[in-house]
């Protein structure tokens, strides 16, 4: 019996010890896969990589010795296939090339020169992934013009005003930034305007430069150089920037402001801006007295004679302030007259549009919740004319007209007896763009009559 026990329990041990050798043999064991993957490469395709310092032959060499083989991958703006095209992208994210990379799985390199967009934005187990190869850009100095900014359009009496921007970057090669360099202003090979400017260690500053329309070479289109001269840099190519601009004829539109106030002020940007046309503003600060003319842009005293020429050219003519002085200078375009004085004071709201050739331009304007004008200025009665806007004072009583429309002979003329729309821009918002539609339609139907007819 013993012995049984003794011969059973060796065949239970000789099974076991078989059992564990076939676990610790497999047989798929014979199809193991290589002991590394070529790498997956990604090579920084973002404009960094070809500026002024940086190794883009070195980067591809570097990008194709670490792949042996293997797959490249350009990141910048996106994740693309690998080229040999110089880089493009105005920016380097590196996180969406490793979100595939994941996906794919193999080691994972990284070829750039350390300015990744959305470095700080990666998740942590993203970047402790992958290979980092850095080759970073040589230090150098680049002076450059950073932007320019003006009035695309000017008349022929008018001065251009441009606000420059210029800076330093970086250190290297030309000593320190310190020091002082010309700005200057060119156009078909001819200087119109320049002057010294200080030149800063590092960064960005701002400078104004004026030239007048007569320095122009003509009128019409011009495309002017500003430049940044006398500075030793290692990039030239940024030194200059072009700015386009138009010396027109005459002033399209004329703003008359007898006495100006913050509905003409408003008034005059916002026309500026809606009808992209030339404006010239004329002020008088006291009408009963006579007083002089003034430019609203240099204050400078205006003969009455040039305004009456600048009135008779243009396509639009606003007179605001004092009803009393509108028709002192005869226009030959379409008027606008906006009454800004003389009006009875109170809360007067606005209803919805009645029928008339701009219901459809306003009709998406929430009138209720408009700020009220606080005057309105009597209005001629007359059957030819045709309310655009009613109000209401303390929204009691009956409606009455705020802008009126007229047509009669070969110009369009709108009168407007509201005062104190320009809180509608002060609101911002909404109201804001309420004003801006109101401008635009007023601009576009006054206009409108004046070109079916050109």
């Amino acid at each position: 019996m013993h012995g049984r026990l003794t011969v059973g329990l060796a065949l239970l041990r000789a099974t076991g010890f078989v059992g564990l050798l076939l676990l610790v043999w497999n047989p798929t064991s014979t199809h193991r896969l290589p002991a590394s993957q070529p790498p997956l490469v990604l090579l920084d395709g973002s404009l960094s990589m070809g500026a002024r310092g940086a190794h883009w032959r070195d980067a591809q060499d570097s990008a194709k010795a670490v792949a042996r083989g293997g797959v490249i991958w350009r990141f910048g703006a996106g994740v693309s296939a690998f080229d040999t095209l110089p880089p493009t992208d105005g920016a380097s994210r590196l996180q969406p090339a490793l979100d595939v990379a994941a996906a794919r799985g193999g080691p994972v390199a990284v070829i750039t020169d350390g300015e990744i967009t959305d470095a700080g934005s990666i998740a942590p187990d993203l970047l402790r992934r992958p290979r980092v190869v850095v080759l970073p850009r040589a230090p150098f100095r680049d002076a450059f013009v950073a932007a320019v900014e003006g009035p695309h359009r000017i008349g022929p009496d008018d001065t251009l005003r441009l606000n420059v921007s210029y800076g330093v970057a970086g250190k290297g090669e030309g000593g320190s930034g310190k020091g002082r360099a010309t700005l200057a202003v060119a156009s078909e090979g001819r200087r119109l305007a320049s002057r010294e400017v200080p030149v800063p260690d590092s960064g960005i500053v701002s400078t104004d430069l004026s030239l007048p329309a007569s320095r122009f070479p003509h009128p019409g289109w011009s495309a002017l150089e500003v430049r940044l001269d006398g500075v030793a840099d290692s990039e030239p190519h940024d030194d200059a920037r072009l700015f386009v601009v138009e010396v027109t004829a005459a002033p399209a539109v004329v703003v008359l402001a007898s006495p100006p106030d913050w509905d003409l002020r408003f008034l005059a940007r916002t026309l500026a801006d809606v009808a992209r046309a030339p404006l010239r503003m004329f002020v008088q600060t006291d009408p009963t007295a006579r007083a002089a003319w003034l430019d609203a842009t240099t204050l400078a005293p205006v003969p009455p004679a040039d305004i009456r020429a600048a009135v008779t050219r243009a396509r639009l003519v606003v007179e605001g302030g004092d009803p009393a002085g509108f028709g002192r200078f005869p226009a030959s375009g379409a008027v606008l007259r906006w009454s800004t004085r003389g009006g009875q004071d109170g809360d007067w709201y606005f209803e919805l549009p009645p029928v008339s050739p701009l219901a459809a331009a306003l009709g998406g304007i929430a009138w209720d919740s408009l700020p009220p004008a606080t005057a309105l200025a009597p209005l001629a009665r007359d059957s030819t004319v045709m309310p655009a806007l009613t109000v209401r004072l303390a929204r009691r009583g009956r409606g009455r007209p705020a802008v009126v429309l007229l047509e009669r002979g070969p110009a369009r003329r709108v009168e407007v007896a509201a005062a104190g729309l320009y809180r509608w821009v002060f609101r911002g918002g909404a109201s804001a763009e309420a004003y801006r539609a109101l401008v635009a339609a007023l601009t576009d139907w006054l206009l409108g009559g004046a070109s079916a007819r050109e």
